[in-house]
């Protein structure tokens, strides 16, 4: 789980590279396109039994939100600091838990709804509404929380009453496939220094889906959840090292808070008793 939040914020830090060398659209066809790679690579044995959906409605809606998801982020990026907008995003995991009450009928209370509104103070503060911060590209990471909150929720409706795999193809496959018929009118000559981070951003895209998909096979998702969170810490230092930025105190401050928030969170869901569930 580590090596793959390693992987997804090297991910992130090329792709905001990219997107500002060659555009949003070629960097997010680089990397839908990787994971489509690894997906068929994988299922290519089983690929007719796996294509078999009992929800493609759903599944093209995961498929529609993860890429605006994408989309969002990686232009937000382009804008703004890294760091930032990682922590803007990590509030999806507590909008995961208002979203699970709302449609899926999840048992939620007080003590959660404290932590899911300070978690929604601490991107506030990183996003400052009317200080001279606050753009729109501060509000897309936002956007983006809640559209891969979105993602989570219709995969965690399917359940297991489909297989992971059947999920994995449909979202990797729609991106790759709608994005293969727009890059060509986005796309332009590149150095042969820009082919190798493209190239570079598809592995890591592909191995990072590995990585995540086998700590998921190996130990528990409530258990491995925390993890991502380190993510912050990457975020932070690609930023400093590669595109000379460092998030301000508010920033810093902000970033804790949604930390803190989804630990707390986290913890309610996986370790309080039963009965202090519904408190």
């Amino acid at each position: 789980m580590l090596a793959a939040v390693f992987l997804f914020t090297v991910m992130d830090a090329l792709a905001k590279r990219l997107t500002l060398e060659i555009g949003l659209i070629p960097t997010l066809w680089t990397r839908y396109a990787g994971q489509a790679i690894l997906v068929l690579l994988i299922v290519s044995p089983r690929l007719f039994q796996v294509a078999k959906s009992r929800y493609p409605k759903l599944q093209v809606l995961r498929s529609v939100v993860l890429m605006t998801a994408t989309c969002l982020f990686f232009l937000s990026i382009s804008k703004i600091g890294l760091a930032e907008a990682t922590a803007i995003m990590d509030v999806n995991p507590v909008l995961i838990t208002l979203g699970a009450f709302l449609f899926l009928g999840e048992k939620i209370g007080p003590r959660r709804i404290i932590g899911i509104l300070v978690s929604l103070v601490g991107a506030l503060i990183i996003i400052r509404p009317g200080t001279e911060v606050f753009t729109i590209y501060a509000v897309l990471p936002l956007v983006a929380a809640v559209c891969y909150s979105t993602y989570n929720l219709t995969t965690r409706y399917v359940g297991d009453r489909e297989s992971p795999w059947t999920s994995l193809l449909y979202s990797a496959l729609f991106g790759a496939i709608v994005l293969s018929c727009i890059v060509p009118f986005y796309w332009q000559p590149v150095s042969l220094s820009t082919a190798f981070l493209m190239a570079l951003l598809g592995v890591c895209g592909m191995t990072s889906q590995l990585m995540l998909i086998r700590a998921l096979a190996l130990g528990e998702a409530s258990l491995l959840a925390p993890f991502a969170y380190v993510g912050l810490i990457y975020a932070t230092l690609w930023g400093f090292l590669f595109f000379d930025e460092f998030p301000d105190q508010w920033s810093i401050l902000g970033g804790i808070i949604i930390a803190l928030s989804g630990f707390y969170v986290w913890y309610r869901d996986t370790f309080a008793k039963p009965q202090a569930q519904t408190q």
